[in-house]
């Protein structure tokens, strides 16, 4: 019963009830008028008179109760109870656990799901990893590897897509695995029944792992780890990161202060292989070490004081890159810089730098006239045929050097002209060369190197860089930090002696930084050389960041170093020109600053610069199962979408066995294929994408990982999550029961609306109350009018 009115059955009575009221309300009034008793007590007689004289005129017309309630039988009512391991946990003090109760409440006799069955068509469901229906709950076991919440709602949406469903009596504690958002308004009322939880006595958890690699070198990757001490305050707690042979990386020990305070812990550390790899998080109790030095295990838990061991441990997945990445100097004079760039990263296995030096500019062809011939010759070309004034003056062309290259026919002829050929580079360093050195076409290819390939680019300073290399009003300038245009016109800043400083913005980049704290970074600044050459531009350009200036003799700052993102990539500036100088004035000969920063800035330069075949793997949230969606992006020479490529993904799974899956093109994007894998078995997995071209040859392979860790999930929190199911019930039109409340919780559900409804009617007069209403309205007047003396 959803909404109550009255309504009057027998309308056209309305003017002989109003008649017949008002005749009674006239020969009350004249009676107690000449009554003796004080005006209050005549007063309150005559009302409740004329009140119960009102309740049996309206007789005269009928009323009727009427309202709306649940079709029985014609509406369907779900309950849905968690089977997973996180029941198992016995909360402090409690002699049964979570799953103890919620079977409990579930029993074949329970007296709610009598009452519900009156009203509603039941319909009994579990799940853990995926939804499943079921006769009854006599089989819970509560073994389940996973708590897929919302994803067991959204399918049971689906299974009731256009049937009428009143709701869902969800038994759980929230604690969920799955990802993704939910479809709040697809979802029918949810009303979750939460186990009591006073608290876990004892545990410790991995709560989350962060991973993010950065260009500082001796630490390239940074791994956070969330750590939940419960029962432990006062205690050490011990955290270590080990590799895939079980060798210890870090290790790392704090003092839990409260069970309300996570702990943080912070590893940096330098990968030993190449790309994906698998390290382990493991935190436990520096007193209890050798009871988890073999791993966590769930059964390990009885030889441990902690509520389970299953979320001692967490796989994490570092990606450290499988190709080497390849650089591309193009330098306009023989320098030092060059030298200390080939130095810092010959021995960089990620990292491949090939030179392009000009040793001699395009010299102009003049001509002289030979006093024996008397006829134009250049004494140079003396005893050869002199060609064509075309050929001689394609012949005078600059001379350049090619260092480094794969073969004899990389940069043959000079800087790549096409996509093809400049694409194949990552990174690109431009130093002391003037805008004059390219075609228009290669200036235009420059941008497109950056904005569409998303590749990196750096200008070093020099005579010939910037605004003194005529790069404004250039495709070049257009992607530069900085403006070309407005310089400063003092000169004399241009030279001598300028003291690098990191701005705010530096400090807090990892690339930039070559010292591991900031005492021993600012004492290295403080010692580095002043250097004379610095290029003057015109102001910042917004969205760019400067991260060092240049402090001149007069104080006057200038902008030292600054970058910024240009479409796909991202593009430096360093403005200054002589930054050999740092290697060749170091104090002592052990120092390798100059080369470590060299390599950090070139990991910057490559770092998000895609390759033609990428490949990510991520948890699809829609599935029914916690399956991982493989997403494969194939790239032409051109970095433009392939879509007629051919996609295989091997699969290593953790055992060693591996199987092939061929990836299909996905319509949400060109060049898109995907495929998807459900995880059998927990552990590590690696994924190996190779693309093919229509002709057959292969456009690439790229590798990624991901780690398939159920119980750790599951364990992940082990309070029941309130604030979520509060959360689920508010948006759903539902609410938390309490379990002491299900029999009354149960009994008052037709009361709260249902897709199908019926319309009910009945008589007022036949309510007891409404009898009883008009029977004390005139036993009080009776009374008054006794005690006062009137009867």
């Amino acid at each position: 019963m959803t909404e109550r009115t009255l309504i009057l059955g027998a309308p056209e009575w309305w003017t002989a009830a109003a008649s017949l009221t008002a005749l009674a309300f006239g020969l009350i009034a004249w009676s107690y008028a000449r009554g003796r008793a004080k005006p209050a007590v005549r007063i309150a007689c005559a009302a409740l008179k004329a009140l119960a004289v009102s309740a049996l005129a309206l007789i005269l017309l009928e009323p009727l109760l009427s309202g709306s309630r649940p079709r029985r039988g014609a509406n369907a009512f779900a309950v849905v109870a968690d089977d997973s391991q996180s029941l198992q946990i016995r909360d402090g003090g409690e002699s049964q656990t979570r799953g103890d109760w919620v079977r409990g409440r579930l029993g074949p006799d329970a007296a709610w799901k009598t009452r519900l069955g009156q009203d509603f068509d039941v319909r009994n469901y579990v799940f853990d990893s995926h939804l499943r229906a079921v006769d009854g709950f006599d089989a819970l076991a509560f073994d389940g590897s996973g708590s897929s919440l919302g994803t067991s709602l959204s399918a049971l949406t689906k299974r009731f897509r256009g049937l009428p469903l009143a709701g869902v009596l969800l038994f759980t504690d929230g604690c969920r695995t799955d990802v993704g958002d939910l479809d709040w308004s697809s979802l029918p009322p949810i009303y979750p029944v939460v186990p009591p939880s006073p608290g876990v006595a004892r545990d410790i958890g991995v709560r989350e792992v962060s991973v993010s690699q950065t260009n500082f070198e001796s630490a390239p990757v940074v791994l956070r780890a969330e750590v939940a001490a419960v029962g432990f305050a006062g205690q050490s707690i011990v955290a270590t990161v080990v590799d895939e042979t079980g060798a210890e990386i870090q290790r790392q020990e704090a003092k839990s202060e409260s069970d309300a305070k996570p702990l943080s812990f912070r590893f940096q550390f330098r990968p030993v292989r190449k790309g994906v790899s698998f390290y382990t998080v493991r935190a436990f109790p520096a007193s209890e070490e050798a009871k988890v030095k073999d791993g966590a295990k769930p059964t390990a838990a009885v030889e441990s004081s902690e509520q389970t061991l299953a979320n001692n441990g967490r796989l994490v997945v570092v990606d450290q890159g499988s190709a080497a990445f390849r650089v591309l100097y193009v330098g306009g004079r023989p320098n030092w810089e060059f030298k200390f760039l080939r130095r810092a990263l010959h021995d960089d296995e990620q990292i491949d730098l090939v030179g392009l030096l000009r040793i001699a500019r395009r010299q102009p062809k003049f001509d002289f006239q030979s006093a024996r011939s008397k006829r134009d010759a250049n004494p140079f070309f003396d005893g050869f045929d002199n060609p064509d004034a075309e050929t001689a003056e394609a012949a005078d062309q600059a001379v350049l050097v090619r260092l480094g290259t794969q073969d004899e026919v990389e940069l043959r002829d000079g800087f790549p002209k096409t996509a093809d050929e400049l694409y194949r580079y990552h990174a690109i360093i431009l130093d002391d060369l003037e805008a004059g050195f390219f075609t228009p076409d290669q200036l235009a290819l420059l941008r497109n190197f950056v904005s569409f390939r998303g590749g990196g680019l750096l200008m070093l300073g020099g005579p010939d860089s910037f605004a003194d290399g005529k790069y404004d009003r250039t495709p070049v300038g257009d992607l530069m930090p900085v403006y070309l245009t407005g310089r400063a016109e003092a000169e004399a800043s241009d030279v001598g002696a300028h003291r690098l400083a990191l701005t705010r913005e530096g400090w807090l980049q990892p690339w930039v930084r070559t010292r591991k704290t900031e005492e021993e970074e600012r004492k290295r600044l403080e010692g580095m050389p002043a250097f004379e050459t610095l290029s003057r531009v015109g102001r910042i350009k917004p969205g760019a960041v400067t991260l060092a200036e240049a402090r001149g003799a007069d104080g006057e700052l200038a902008p030292a170093l600054v970058a910024q993102t240009f479409g796909k990539g991202h593009v430096a500036a360093l403005l200054i020109g002589d930054l050999w100088r740092w290697g060749m004035r170091k104090k002592d000969s052990e120092e390798s600053d100059l080369e470590r920063s060299w390599r950090q800035t070139a990991r910057w330069l490559v770092s998000d610069v895609p390759s033609r075949v990428e490949v990510s793997a991520r948890p699809k949230p829609e599935s029914s199962a916690p399956a991982v969606e493989l997403s494969v992006r194939v790239r032409d020479p051109e970095y433009r979408p392939l879509d007629d490529a051919k996609v295989a993904v091997k699969i290593t799974l953790p055992g060693g066995d591996a199987l092939t899956l061929d990836a299909a093109a996905d319509g949400r994007e060109p060049g898109l294929y995907a495929t998807t894998y459900v995880p059998k078995q927990p552990g590590a997995y690696r994924a190996v994408a190779t693309a093919t071209a229509v002709d057959g040859s292969t456009v690439g392979e790229r590798e990624a990982g991901w780690a398939a860790q159920p119980a750790a999930d599951e364990f992940a929190r082990l309070a029941p999550d309130r604030a979520f199911l509060l959360t689920l019930a508010a948006k759903t039109g539902g609410e938390v029961i309490e379990g002491a409340s299900l029999d009354s919780f149960v009994a008052g559900l037709p009361t709260r609306g249902a897709p199908i409804t019926e319309r009910w009617t009945s008589p007022l007069w036949d309510h007891p109350l409404y009898f009883l209403f008009a029977v004390v309205c005139l036993t009080a007047e009776w009374g008054l009018r006794r005690v006062n003396g009137l009867a």
